[in-house]
């Protein structure tokens, strides 16, 4: 069984950031990793289990954003399609000097 926490949280105030960064400094110290950019994992051997970490991330909820959870197992979870796209090139650097054909 997996637990994916998903979250969109406000960071445009100095406390609207603290409480961002808390959120996530308390999944991670759950066993929660970063799957990408607001998207954390977590595996848990059972429903009973999963619910106790969701009753913990429910507790610390900032007061603003949102925040969306959902379980799967582990046989949905390893169907999973990963597709990456193309690594981005470093821009081509400009001439020193002008060219004259």
């Amino acid at each position: 069984m997996w637990t994916i926490v998903m979250f969109d949280l406000p960071v445009d105030t100095p406390k609207a950031r603290k409480a961002y960064a808390s959120f996530r400094k308390e999944l991670l110290r759950d066993g929660f990793f970063k799957l990408q950019y607001s998207v954390y994992a977590r595996p848990s051997p059972s429903k009973e289990i999963a619910n106790v970490h969701i009753a913990r991330i429910e507790r610390w909820l900032p007061n603003a954003g949102e925040v969306r959870i959902f379980e799967m197992t582990d046989k949905q979870f390893e169907a999973m399609k990963i597709f990456w796209g193309q690594k981005r090139q470093p821009p081509e650097s400009t001439p020193q000097q002008l060219e004259f054909f």
